[in-house]
C-alpha cells in the first residue's frame, strides 16, 4: 500500500478474495461456447483465444518467478544481495490482478471495436507499426509519466507502493495501484488501437506485443543479470534499445535514475541514466555461484508439495503447507509430469538461501517424495543422491550439512552414519539434529508433568527422549507390549523403573510418532496435548485436544531472507533438525552428529537460546 493511498488504489474485485477469477467466467464461457457451437466460417479464433492467452500469461509469469528464485538462491549473477521477507510476498500476492483487468478489457474491446473481430493470424505491416509505435510514443510517454509518478504528490499516493520492494522479483513489475495500471494500459493501447483503426491487426501482433511487455517486465525485475555481454559487443546500439535487469535494479535502489520503460534511450537523452549502470552490469555478470557455510538437505513430501515450496507458488509457499484439493484436481497432469521427471531424471537443486549474521546457509532439495523413502528398492537411488549432495557440498567448502526429514533414517543410512563410513576423509560435518529435536521435545512438556503416554514408531529421537524423561523422574507409559520390550532392551538398566506398560489412555500428555491411528487418537481424554517426536505431523482429528508442531524453533529476527514456510511449520519457524546444523556451524563444533551416538542435549539447547532461537508457544 502507498504511504498515502489515493483514489482508485484498490482493485474493484479485491473484496472477492480468491473468487476474483469468477469475474472472467461469463466472458470465457461465452467465448468457448460460441467457438464450439458455431460453424467453421462463423467461428472467431481471436475471440476464443483470449482466455487461453490469459492462462499462458500466468504460466509465463510463474516460470519467471521460479527461475528468479532459483537463480538468486544459487547466487550467480545476483544483483542485489538483500533478501525478501513475508511482508513483500503478501504485498505482491495480487500480481495476477492486472491479467484479470487486461482480460476484461480484451473482451470489452472485442465486442465494441469492429477491427478486433476475425483478425487474421499474421500481417507484417501490423507488426512493423506496433514496433514503431512502441519505440516512439509509448516509450516517450512512459518515460515522462514515470518521472511524474516520482513527484512527491503522486509518489506518496501511488508509485511508492511499487517501490516498497527494494529487492525485486519478476512479479514486482506489475505490483501497482489500480489507477496506475489504468494509465499504463492506456499507453500500451496506443499500438493496439492503431492496429484496430487501420485494420492492420493480427493475432500474432496482438499476442506478441503483450508477451513482449510481460517478458521485459519480468526480466527487468528478476534480480539476476542474464543479458550476455557479447550481445552488446556485436550490436552496440542495443544498449539504447533494450534494458538489462541490473539497469532497472538501479531504479529501485537509487529511485531518481533509469526511468525508461524497456529502452534506455530516453534516460541517456535526458541525462537520467545512472552513472554506475555499466559497472553494476559487469559486476553482476561475473558474480560466481555462492558457497554457503551450512546446507540443510531436505526432500519433497507429497506430489503437490512442489507447488508449496518457494520455487512453486509464492502465495502458497508463504503459508504452512496444507494439501489443496484444487491443486490435485486441476493440476494433476502437471503434477504427474513432475513426478515422472523426478523419477527418471533426479538432480538435487537449491531451494533457498539465508543469512544469519555472517553465516550463509542454503536449503537443498532431493527430488524424491516421502513415499519413495518408504520403498526399500528406492533406498539405493535415494542414498546415491544424498551422498552426491554431501560430496558436492564438501567440494564447495561447506562446513556443516544437516539431514532433514527422511534423509536420515535407521533403515536408509543409519541416521547418516553410512556416508561417514564411505567417506572417512570428509572434512565437512554431517548432522542429523537429533539432539536439538530431543531438547525441544523435553522443553515442550509442561512443567509439573509426572507421566506421559508414548505412542508411535521407535526411532533414535524416540529412544533418547524416553531415556531423558525417565532420568528426569517422569514416568513413560507404553500401551503396546512390543514398544515396551524394545525400549527396555535398548535402554536396559538406564530407565530407573520409570518405564511402564499399561492399556490406560487417561494421560493428558502424549508423545506421538509415525503410525498413530485415528482410533488411538479418539481414545485420548479431552484436553490432551499431543507432542510429536516424528519428522511428520499427525493428522489432526480431535478438535477438543491440542497439537504441538513437530520439533521446531522460532528463528531470530536477524535471520534474513525468510519468505516461505518450512513445510507445515508457521512463518519464520525452522525444524529442529535444520536449526541444529546452523548451531554446529555457528559454534564451530568439529564433530559429526549422526549414527546411534547422541550429542550433548543440554549444550545444544543452551546454544540455541544464546543465538536467539526461541521455543514455540504452547498451543493452548
Amino acid at each position: 500500500m502507498a504511504s498515502k493511498p489515493g483514489i482508485l488504489t484498490e482493485w474493484p474485485w479485491t473484496p472477492l478474495g480468491n473468487l476474483k477469477y469468477l469475474v472472467l467466467a461469463p466472458w470465457a464461457i461465452h467465448a468457448t461456447y460460441s467457438f464450439l457451437t458455431k460453424d467453421g466460417k462463423e467461428r472467431d479464433v481471436s475471440h476464443f483465444l483470449i482466455f487461453p492467452f490469459l492462462l499462458l500469461r500466468m504460466l509465463h509469469n510463474q516460470i519467471w518467478i521460479s527461475l528468479s528464485r532459483h537463480r538468486t538462491a544459487k547466487g550467480n549473477n545476483r544483483i542485489v544481495d538483500k533478501g525478501i521477507e513475508f511482508e513483500q510476498v503478501d504485498r505482491e500476492r495480487n500480481w495476477d490482478d492486472q491479467i484479470i483487468f487486461n482480460g476484461i478489457i480484451f473482451y470489452v474491446g472485442y465486442f465494441t471495436l469492429s477491427g478486433a473481430k476475425n483478425m487474421p493470424w499474421w500481417r507484417a505491416d501490423g507488426v512493423v507499426i506496433t514496433m514503431l509505435l512502441h519505440m516512439g510514443p509509448v516509450e516517450f510517454l512512459y518515460y515522462w509519466l514515470h518521472r511524474a509518478l516520482h513527484h512527491h504528490y503522486l509518489y506518496s499516493r501511488y508509485h511508492s507502493h511499487h517501490h516498497s520492494s527494494i529487492v525485486t522479483e519478476p512479479i514486482t513489475s506489475v505490483i501497482h495501484p489500480f489507477a496506475e495500471h489504468i494509465g499504463y494500459f492506456l499507453l500500451f493501447a496506443i499500438p493496439l488501437l492503431t492496429l484496430n483503426f487501420t485494420r492492420t491487426g493480427s493475432i500474432v501482433a496482438f499476442m506478441a506485443y503483450i508477451s513482449y511487455i510481460d517478458f521485459m517486465n519480468n526480466m527487468g525485475h528478476c534480480n539476476f543479470e542474464l543479458v550476455p555481454k557479447w550481445l552488446f559487443s556485436i550490436f552496440p546500439f542495443l544498449k539504447y534499445l533494450m534494458y538489462t535487469p541490473s539497469f532497472h535494479s538501479l531504479h529501485h535502489t537509487q529511485f531518481r535514475t533509469n526511468y525508461s520503460l524497456f529502452m534506455p534511450f530516453y534516460d541517456y537523452m535526458y541525462g537520467t541514466a545512472d552513472k554506475s549502470t555499466d559497472v553494476l552490469y559487469e559486476k553482476s555478470l561475473t558474480r560466481p555461484e555462492e558457497s554457503p557455510d551450512v546446507v540443510h538437505l531436505t526432500h519433497l513430501t507429497t506430489p503437490d508439495s512442489i507447488y508449496h515450496i518457494r520455487l512453486g507458488f509464492a502465495s502458497l509457499a508463504s503459508k504452512p503447507y496444507i494439501s489443496k484439493w484444487y491443486l490435485r484436481a486441476i493440476l494433476w497432469p502437471l503434477t504427474s509430469a513432475y513426478m515422472m521427471l523426478f523419477w527418471i531424471c533426479s538432480r538435487t537443486f537449491v531451494l533457498e538461501r539465508n543469512q544469519f549474521n555472517k553465516l550463509k546457509s542454503q536449503t537443498w532439495v532431493i527430488p524424491k517424495y516421502r513415499i519413495q523413502y518408504l520403498l526399500k528398492w528406492q533406498h539405493e537411488p535415494v542414498n546415491k543422491l544424498i551422498e552426491e549432495a554431501i560430496l558436492d557440498a564438501e567440494e564447495r567448502g561447506v562446513k556443516v550439512l544437516s539431514l532433514g526429514l527422511l534423509n536420515q533414517g535407521e533403515d536408509l543410512n543409519v541416521y547418516g552414519e553410512l556416508y561417514i563410513r564411505r567417506n572417512p576423509k570428509l572434512k565437512m560435518k554431517v548432522v542429523d539434529g537429533s539432539s536439538l529435536a530431543i531438547a525441544v521435545l523435553l522443553n515442550s512438556i509442561p512443567k509439573g508433568t509426572t507421566q506421559v503416554l508414548f505412542k508411535g514408531k521407535l526411532s533414535k529421537v524416540a529412544y533418547f527422549t524416553v531415556l531423558a524423561l525417565c532420568q528426569k523422574g517422569i514416568q513413560v507409559t507404553c500401551s503396546l507390549e512390543e514398544e515396551y520390550e524394545k525400549i527396555n532392551m535398548k535402554l536396559n538398566n538406564k530407565l530407573g523403573g520409570k518405564l511402564a506398560l499399561s492399556k490406560n489412555y487417561a494421560h493428558k500428555i502424549w508423545l506421538i510418532g509415525d503410525g498413530l491411528s485415528k482410533e488411538e487418537q479418539k481414545k485420548a481424554p479431552k484436553g490432551t496435548l499431543f507432542i510429536p517426536f516424528s519428522h511428520f505431523p499427525p493428522k489432526k482429528i480431535r478438535k477438543d485436544c491440542y497439537y504441538q508442531t513437530t520439533p521446531a524453533m522460532m528463528s531470530p529476527k536477524s535471520f534474513e531472507n525468510i519468505d516461505s514456510c518450512e513445510n507445515w511449520l508457521p512463518r519464520r519457524v525452522m525444524s529442529a533438525w535444520r536449526v541444529a546444523g546452523i548451531l554446529h556451524a555457528l559454534e564451530g563444533w568439529n564433530v559429526h552428529e549422526c549414527g546411534h551416538t547422541m550429542f550433548d542435549i543440554e549444550k545444544i539447547w543452551e546454544a540455541s537460546l544464546q543465538h536467539g532461537f526461541r521455543p514455540l508457544m504452547m498451543p493452548y
